[in-house]
């Protein structure tokens, strides 16, 4: 079994270490063939600069909404980067905004996981990207290094992969086979093809692993011929949950992380919202810093924007292609003025960074795409991991002990563990994506009746692991699970729970095909 710890990240010392791990793993699966950095290079040549744009949701703000405000405030973003919608409203957005440049961030790609590889609903789901792709003529696919399903748990948002090297190979392998996907179905007329961007994940109040998150990032782009999309609140959430800021300041965190973590490959920056989780708000809270997460409905904090400020400065940054601002579910006057804000202050500087970067990463000579092959683990390493996967998401979800002796490592950070499994996932479960109360009001006051708690759902949610036989929804699997939860526990309430059920999954196929209302599902 893997040897894991909820770590504290060390950001210091990295080419000792790297290099002692090197030292004792010659010939393992660390070896990889062909120039990966040459074929990423390949690939970033035909990206031209984007400038400063906004990620946004189709449906939450309305997207053309949006974009008639910030039009009509003389605001215009260089780039849309566009999150996973359904075939049909990216359709009717490429139609709409035709001379506007569109990128895609992806959704239900789970790299990081050991059994993705060969798995029917990643290659569906990597089909769908390609088309997505296609139709938007996006640059490149972004996508978070985090999951929302492993070991056979389905959670509702983001969770961190495990950072240990095994895990940044398989990660890397599976970004190779997307990215073979994409040169062979996104191939535009120059002979171009979108580059994979993979993104670093937020903490939610805790890190797994047994390096630091920086090498994670580095191990996987010496074996991927992948960009990095680095997400500035995330950045904040491992100073804050890996317990540096017990150790040293903010800036001096920042400058050590940038100067370990791959900054040559970061083609996109992501400026986002925190706040403090809903789930805290009765919780009497006086640490410093506070305990924020990612949260694009809130209001961009200071601090980030010293954090831009320091990250367009430094030396390594040869890459970049575009900043944007996570705005999905955020209110639009607030957009507007936040991404007036942001062009005021950073733009001339990002388009200074930008037109440097397109001078240092030359090409000397045309290389064709596919020189690199990642080592490939073995059957039982790829178990090991699978394995490793499953213990996590059930130390998580409280489903079975804490960690402690059974992880072999000393636990550190456990506050954080423990408010996540306590506080935060319970939540999740039941408000996430739509209250139960909001979407099953009469089967919920039908429990009421009979003494069942909504809470004992979490603990039938994470009772057993599942296969996955289809793309991640959350939003149908929420509800597909709780009618299993009321046939269990309260039969008598299925027929009523059943007709429920109905007139959601009809009304979200409305919602989602192919019109694009006001109002939409929460990202």
């Amino acid at each position: 079994m893997t040897r894991i710890e909820v770590f504290p990240c060390q950001t210091t010392g990295l080419a000792t270490r790297l290099g002692q791990f090197l030292a004792q793993h010659k010939g393992g699966f660390l070896t990889v063939s062909g120039n990966v950095k040459r074929a990423f290079t390949d690939r970033l040549q035909a990206i031209s600069p984007q400038g400063l744009g906004v990620s946004v949701d189709v449906y939450s703000p309305d997207l053309i909404e949006l974009t008639d405000h910030l039009g009509s405030r003389k605001l215009s973003p260089g780039y849309l980067e566009i999150f996973k919608a359904s075939t049909g409203a990216l359709e009717v957005i490429r139609q709409h905004l035709p001379s506007v440049a569109l990128s895609y961030h992806g959704e239900g790609l789970w790299v990081t996981q050991p059994e993705s590889r060969g798995h029917q609903t990643f290659d569906e789901a990597v089909a769908e990207a390609a088309t997505h792709l296609n139709i938007l003529q996006s640059p490149w696919l972004n996508h978070e290094c985090a999951t929302k399903q492993m070991g056979g748990y389905s959670f509702g948002t983001y969770l961190p992969p495990l950072f240990t090297p095994a895990s940044a190979e398989v990660v890397a392998q599976n970004i190779v086979l997307v990215q073979a996907a994409l040169d062979s179905q996104c191939r535009r007329p120059d002979g171009s093809t979108p580059v994979f961007l993979l993104e670093m994940p937020p903490l939610t109040y805790f890190a797994v692993g047994t390096i630091p998150i920086a090498q994670f990032f580095r191990l996987i782009v010496e074996r991927a011929p992948c960009g990095l999309v680095l997400d500035l609140g995330h950045l904040w959430t491992v100073y804050r949950y890996t317990g540096m800021w017990r150790r040293m300041s903010l800036v001096q965190f920042v400058q050590e992380f940038l100067d370990e973590f791959p900054m040559d490959r970061v083609v996109e920056i992501h400026i986002a919202g925190l706040a403090t989780h809903e789930a805290l708000h009765r919780r009497e809270i006086s640490s410093e810093p506070p305990e924020w997460l990612d949260a694009h409905a809130a209001p961009i904090p200071p601090v980030l924007f010293e954090i831009l400020g320091q990250v367009l400065g430094h030396r390594n940054l040869t890459s970049l292609r575009g900043v944007a601002l996570e705005v999905d579910t955020k209110v639009i006057d607030l957009i507007a003025n936040e991404f007036e804000q942001v062009s005021r202050q950073f733009a001339p500087v990002i388009q200074g960074v930008m037109g440097g970067s397109t001078m240092t990463n030359l090409a000397s000579e045309q290389s064709p795409y596919g020189t690199y092959e990642p080592a490939i683990t073995s059957r039982f390493e790829r178990q090991q991991l699978c394995d490793d996967y499953e213990r996590y998401a059930k130390i998580v979800s409280d489903h079975t002990a804490p960690p402690g002796d059974q992880w072999n490592g000393a636990v550190c950070e456990c506050e954080g563990l423990e408010l996540y499994r306590t506080s935060y996932l319970p939540h999740e479960i039941l408000q996430w994506g739509g209250s139960l109360t909001d979407m099953f009001p009469e089967s919920c006051q039908a429990l009421r009746q009979r003494g069942i708690a909504l809470t004992d759902f979490v603990a039938f949610w994470f009772r057993e692991p599942r296969p996955i036989t289809q793309c991640y929804d959350f939003f149908l699997i929420k509800i597909e699970r709780f009618v299993e939860f009321v046939r269990e526990r309260a039969p008598e309430v299925t027929t009523c729970a059943e007709q429920e059920a109905a007139g959601l999954r009809a009304a979200y196929a409305e919602v989602n095909e192919p019109a694009i209302p006001a109002q939409g599902r929460a990202r």
